[in-house]
């Protein structure tokens, strides 16, 4: 570590523990027992979705805020997030009782705007600019240099950094002996240089693996390329992780502690926010299922050993569920979609379901208009299966009765026009 510009010192994090105990309790580092029997291995999960804003982002906010002089902060304080850190320093504001603004994009989910209101009361004032986050990102540092109000950036700052590895503070304390692997995920790199550089100087046999949204892997991208590197784009369904570029200071830090990245899919994410809710009672946002969704990565490495995950926020929309449930169906084989063309002869829907649909098969979706002037009419047909095996069952009755069809699951682009 002899190049590095900036690496988080044990001191700095228990420094930012002690000014975090003014307003958080450590939360649980608790076993799961149905995952560890899955693995076989022992899976504790550290329950940041528990924390009062319901992520950890507080953690980084707070410490940052509370580092500012009063001469600063009597001119207030200003940051661009979609959701979690916009929480995070409206609750600071509120408690601290200083004037924040906090730009948020216009896309932004009405709940999440109603969840900074209530955090932050009549501390904050909300701007809505931008369909991006980028875009309010950048207005919002411009309205900081007018105002000579204080930026609070989400993840690219010493005092962020360390507020953050302030987890990684508590699991030591919480573990007589150091764990074997620790996942993290990975947005623009905050959570996991706080955690992963105060684990490397405490527990350095530990493994420290990064896990990123399959469709935003800003950091496994600077790594390989031993820079920064910006993404031309990036899929946004793991809102709290999709980040285009990650942080100057947190790709230093990063490169030195991360034994190893790990880009999930976004498929496997919402399957794991179902079991996770289904097996465990336990709610969480696309970006807090992504530690836990990499152990099926890394079932064979993890096996008999023990492992910490990072579960980072819960601040999930009720409504993204059927997107959530129909993204893991997909991705699991259970779903299929294919363009039929069906010959426009009465009954000749009906003679597909009973030729085609198995005993376990279930039409979940068709959309079709008759075309008289024609001899044959194109159909977009929905089908759930059981297993991923029964769909090459599918495949060979549809061929076997002569089916002319367009499989259109693996075309993305026209599987989102369509569906």
């Amino acid at each position: 570590m002899a190049n590095e510009k900036y690496f988080p010192s044990v001191k700095d994090i228990e420094k930012a523990s002690e000014t975090l105990s003014e307003i958080l309790e450590p939360t649980m580092l608790q076993k799961n027992t149905n995952l560890s029997e899955r693995f076989d291995c022992e899976v504790y999960l550290k329950r940041e979705d528990l924390q009062m804003v319901r992520s950890y982002k507080i953690r980084g906010a707070y410490n940052k805020i509370r580092s500012l002089s009063p001469e600063v902060l009597k001119y207030g304080i200003v940051c661009a997030s979609a959701g979690n850190h916009a929480q995070g320093v409206a609750f600071s504001c509120n408690k601290l009782h200083i004037m924040g603004s906090i730009y948020m994009p216009t896309t932004t989910p009405r709940q999440k705007i109603d969840s900074v209101k209530m955090f932050g009361k009549e501390y904050v004032d909300i701007v809505l600019t931008g369909d991006t986050f980028d875009a309010a990102n950048t207005a919002a540092i411009e309205y900081a240099k007018r105002s000579g109000k204080t930026f609070i950036p989400p993840f690219d700052d010493k005092k962020i950094i360390e507020g953050q590895g302030t987890i990684g503070y508590e699991m030591t304390k919480q573990m007589e002996t150091p764990l074997d692997y620790v996942f993290i995920p990975i947005g623009g790199g905050g959570v996991a240089s706080g955690i992963g550089a105060y684990l490397k100087q405490k527990w350095p046999e530990t493994k420290i693996i990064g896990v990123e949204p399959a469709g935003a892997a800003s950091m496994k991208a600077s790594i390989e390329n031993g820079h920064v590197t910006e993404l031309e784009s990036i899929d946004k369904f793991v809102d709290g992780a999709a980040v285009k570029k990650a942080g100057e200071l947190t790709y230093e830090v990063c490169r030195q502690v991360l034994d190893d990245i790990i880009p999930v899919p976004e498929g496997a994410v919402c399957t794991t926010i179902i079991e996770m809710y289904n097996k465990n009672a336990i709610v969480v946002e696309p970006a807090g299922a992504l530690s836990v969704a990499a152990l099926r990565f890394y079932a064979d490495k993890i096996k008999g050993k023990r492992v910490g995950c990072i579960v980072s926020g819960s601040n999930n929309d009720i409504i993204r569920m059927e997107e959530i449930r129909e993204k893991s169906m997909l991705y699991e084989g259970l779903k299929h979609y294919f363009i039929v063309n069906f010959p426009q002869r009465p009954g000749a829907i009906l003679t597909f379901i009973r030729d085609i649909i198995g005993p376990t098969d279930e039409l979940v979706y068709i959309q079709y208009i008759k075309q008289t002037n024609k001899e044959e009419g194109p159909a977009l047909i929905g089908i759930e299966v059981a297993s991923k095996d029964d769909f090459h069952a599918l495949l060979k009755r549809m061929e076997a009765n002569n089916v002319l069809y367009e499989y259109i699951n693996e075309n993305n682009k026209l599987l989102e026009i369509l569906i």
